[in-house]
């Protein structure tokens, strides 16, 4: 970290010698790359520390609130895993996954080494300080004997009690998760389903249209925005279906559950295709949701007609890197700015920080709901703070680092398929602004499906490329399921 405060630094002063050639704005770009390169250094190097003494901190909370010790990916790992024969670790795969398989109906597939692998500023810069405990699957290459497995307790422990059910029934909701009946509504019904919202036509449709949130968002970022402005003909022919996705919104939100890609996958099947005998779809999807958006149309080729996407983080992993953790610096900088990638980086780096804002902001949500309307005399609508607001920690952070990192590996392969083996039509939408995921992710897209339409909105970022212009893009999705193909 700092050879990189270094470097910049250096570029700075070579700036400054050729100040007389250089334009104004470029010597305050520097200027303020620099105070932001070590301001960010600082930051986090204290936030390092803090998430650290915050473990310890909720260890004996949870013990007084809850009779047991919560697990934590800070916990010591173990060379071996305590034997269940339900477990296999693969200890060489696609980065560095590990894999639970049983003959029974739990199938977890791949958990992110981002869980429990994340480098830390404190250490890297002193040796003497509090060292992050770490466990990666260790591979000898030049070995032909195998190197014995490493893995974090806190996945086993998960794994044993979601498999077995040997520990105590957990308190529920957790002390520090909210306990209303918007959060929790799902706990009073025996549906192992998803929150579906249903609009348009009802019954005896062919048209049927999937929408998927972003992350900590939920499917009031559908409908309250574009729901009300399609025309009544869409109304009359399509089945609109938004969804809370697992573990967000009044969707389930277990408190076992790893929220991997095959979790949330099987419960949009569940909820939406099978239920309703979903036969051919479209899919627009936003953020996060787009790599579900390709995940889906990857194993349902003949049934999706469109694919539309809103700011796909897809970047390219260069030769060399671990994909996982590319994408978790590529959407965790670690910068303090801009504030939606120090958000980003609180909540993808520090499980114990992230933690304690999920307990401030999401526990808290109704008093912040209540302010909002009191400030603005109730004059603008809060589906935004409830979306944002109402999931718990353990579903954000395993959705983060599961599916957004944990699929990095996986995103150019589903993108191949869609070029090669997918007729439907790829429309990709990206707002100019959008400094949580760049344009060059949508460009990122194009180079892979060179039949994608790419279209950038000017002026707009990750969440105005669809509030505030709400009947602009309506129509505009309107346009691409009627000129779609047949199938």
């Amino acid at each position: 970290m700092w050879v990189v405060i270094m470097s910049e630094s250096f570029a700075f002063l070579c700036n400054l010698g050729v100040m007389g050639k250089t334009k104004t704005g470029s010597v305050l770009g520097c200027i303020g790359k620099l105070v932001n390169g070590v301001l960010s250094f600082f930051v986090f190097s204290v936030l390092d520390v803090l998430d650290i003494l915050l473990c310890y901190v909720y260890k004996i909370i949870d013990f007084f609130m809850e009779d047991e010790w919560k697990p934590c990916y800070c916990s010591s790992p173990k060379q071996t895993i305590i034997s269940s024969g339900n477990i296999l670790v693969s200890e060489k795969g696609e980065a560095e996954k590990i894999l639970c398989l049983t003959s029974t109906k739990l199938h977890l597939e791949e958990i992110s080494d981002t869980l429990y692998s994340r480098s830390s500023l404190a250490v890297e810069v002193s040796k003497t300080t509090v060292k992050r405990r770490n466990v990666v699957t260790s591979v000898n290459k030049a070995a032909t004997v195998q190197s014995p497995f490493m893995v974090n307790t806190t996945i086993v422990e998960m794994l044993q009690e979601k498999i077995g059910g040997r520990h105590k029934p957990h308190r529920f909701p957790r002390w520090s998760d909210c306990d209303c009946d918007t959060c929790n509504s799902w706990s009073n019904s025996c549906k192992d389903t998803l929150f579906v919202h249903i609009g348009g036509r009802k019954d005896n449709v062919s048209e049927n249209v999937l929408f998927i949130h972003g992350f900590i968002s939920s499917s009031a970022f559908w409908t309250e925005t574009l729901f009300p402005n399609f025309s009544k003909s869409i109304k009359s022919k399509y089945r609109l279906f938004a969804i809370d996705l697992l573990g967000f919104g009044k969707s389930p939100k277990p408190h076992d559950s790893l929220y991997t890609m095959k979790e949330h996958l099987d419960m949009i099947e569940r909820s939406v295709l099978e239920k309703n005998k979903v036969e051919s779809f479209h899919i627009v999807a936003h953020s996060l949701g787009c790599i579900l958006a390709l995940a889906l149309a990857v194993k349902y080729p003949n049934s999706v007609k469109s694919l539309t996407l809103l700011a796909p983080p897809y970047f390219p992993t260069p030769k060399g890197e671990e994909a996982t953790q590319y994408m978790m610096r590529k959407v965790a900088p670690r910068q303090v700015w801009p504030l939606i990638a120090f958000g980003a980086s609180m909540a993808a780096w520090y499980e114990h920080v992230s933690r304690t804002i999920c307990l401030l902001i999401c526990r808290q949500h109704r008093t912040w709901e209540f302010l909002a309307k009191l400030v603005t005399r109730n004059r603008i609508r809060t589906y935004l703070i409830d979306g944002f607001c109402c999931h718990t920690h353990n579903a954000a952070w395993h959705t983060l680092h599961n599916v957004i990192c944990g699929t990095a590996a996986k995103i150019e392969g589903y993108l191949d398929i869609v070029q090669n083996h997918l007729s439907c039509s790829v429309n990709v939408f990206h707002g100019q602004d959008d400094e949580l995921i760049p344009v060059e992710c949508s460009d990122n897209v194009k180079n892979k499906v060179p039949r994608a339409n790419v279209k950038v909105i000017e002026k707009k970022d990750h969440l105005t490329i669809v509030v505030g212009r709400q009947e602009a893009f309506a129509r505009e999705l309107e346009h691409i399921w009627k000129t779609t193909r047949t199938r």
